[in-house]
């Protein structure tokens, strides 16, 4: 620890710095905020965070991101159209759109060999039980367009279209390599509308 460097902030800005793009001098920023903070204002941002982490849970039946399960979406749309994401930020993100009136199923990740994540460590089975269960007619492959996303769409296509299921990719409006979440409404609206069998 170098002079002058206090060792509580030096764990709070540790903590901050393992947030998603933050590096240590934003780490650092973020916790000179938290100390300029009044008590009740710290207590305010703790608080928060605690509340979050005991009520938000996973959706029973599309594995969004929810503090009541089924989730609104589940609860008040049609379950034959579902769009499969790979994560619930991307759900926030195709929500935005609203142009969209099916359901969700969130997978949790994309299949990728080189990292062993496989088909049982996403939530395909939960997919296939669903569709089963609700008679879906239509499944949109929302997965991010690149190795991965692309790998597990055929994947799940391959295994929905002898149920004699549409399976439809977003169109390609949306970048290769990019994320859905990154994407502008308008893209990201085209590329549901203009979607392709797959």
């Amino acid at each position: 620890m170098a002079t002058g460097e206090i060792e509580s902030v030096l764990k709070l800005a540790n903590e901050f710095s393992k947030l998603p793009g933050v590096g240590k001098k934003t780490a650092m920023r973020y916790a000179y905020y938290i100390i300029g903070l009044s008590n009740d204002g710290a207590k305010t941002f703790a608080d928060s965070i605690m509340d979050v982490k005991a009520k938000v849970r996973l959706c029973e039946e599309c594995g969004n991101f929810t503090e009541e399960s089924p989730c609104s979406i589940c609860k008040t749309r049609s379950q034959e159209i579902i769009c499969v994401v790979k994560e619930p930020k991307d759900v926030v993100a195709i929500e935005k759109v609203k142009g969209f009136k099916g359901v969700y199923h969130v997978l949790h990740g994309t299949l990728s060999p080189m990292q062993h994540i496989g088909p049982n460590d996403i939530r395909i089975r939960e997919l296939l039980d669903r569709v089963n269960r609700y008679g879906t007619k239509e499944v949109i492959m929302a997965t991010n367009p690149d190795v991965e996303g692309d790998a597990t769409a055929l994947y799940i296509a391959n295994l929905l279209k002898p149920l004699g299921i549409k399976v439809t990719r977003i169109a390609q409006g949306v970048s290769m390599g990019s994320e859905l979440e990154f994407a502008d409404e308008i893209t990201l609206s085209r590329a549901i509308e203009d979607r392709r069998d797959l």
